[in-house]
Formats: structure tokens, sequence, C-alpha cells
């Protein structure tokens, strides 16, 4: 199950995604928001960032304008590491190095075609589980 919320900056491409899970046959909740109506980012962010930290998602998919806020206020939550990404590469090396269990897009950064290869690059690469990885996730998760 992915986890999916945006703020009205990302509410039309956060719905481009939701269709675009469909497509692909994957399961997904939507956490809002529902609507162009100005809202607050964080309220999004966190529930999305919770579910992932719960199990009740295996993972995220956050939309803003920039990406900016929505990743920090999702970074808030224990156990999340959100990684903002406006290309492809980017997104496959946060899943091989970070095993980021969040992806962060900014809708006025990137469209949506170019989103969408994003959002497919990070579900599709799964962690490389190399030791040094794990060893600098370990330290980030230090407290």
């Amino acid at each position: 199950m992915i986890g999916v919320g945006s703020d009205h900056g990302g509410f039309e491409l956060k719905n481009a995604i939701c269709r675009h899970l469909e497509q692909r046959g994957l399961d997904y909740k939507d956490f809002g928001t529902y609507s162009n109506e100005s809202c607050d980012y964080p309220d999004y962010g966190k529930a999305v960032a919770k579910a992932v930290a719960a199990g009740e998602c295996d993972s995220g998919i956050l939309v803003c304008g920039t990406g900016i806020g929505i990743s920090i206020a999702a970074n808030k939550v224990p156990g999340i590491r959100a990684a903002l990404c406006g290309d492809c590469f980017s997104a496959e090396a946060t899943r091989l190095h970070n095993d980021a269990n969040i992806l962060a897009l900014g809708a006025r950064v990137v469209g949506e075609g170019l989103a969408l290869k994003i959002v497919d690059t990070f579900l599709d690469t799964p962690f490389s589980n190399d030791e040094r990885h794990k060893r600098r996730i370990a330290k980030i998760e230090d407290r």
C-alpha cells in the first residue's frame, strides 16, 4: 500500500499520480487534500509519514508546490526518510543508498510526465542492502 498526499499546490499532480498507480495496478490510500482550496502541507505530509512509520503503508508519495515543505514535515516523523527528487537519477539513488520510504515532488518544479517517471523509478528500485549504506542509515536514525 502506498500512501499519497498533497496540499493544494500539489493537488492536480497528486491526482495524476493516483491515476497512474491505478493503471499500474498498485494499491494506494489517498490522504488528501481533496480540492484546490488553500490548506497546510504539514497536515498531509505528517499523515502519510505516520502511516508509513506505523507500517500501515509500505511507502509514500507527497506533493506540494516545491516538495520542500512537505518533505520537511514528513521527515519530522521518526523512521521516515523522505527524499525530494526532481529527476530519475536521484529517485534511484535515494532508494539504493538511503532506503528512502517517501518520495516528495514539487508540482511547480516538475511536469506531470517527468513526475510519473520519477514515481516509477522510486517504486521500482529496491534498497541495495549494502552494509555501508545500512551503517549510514543507522547513523541517520540515531537520535
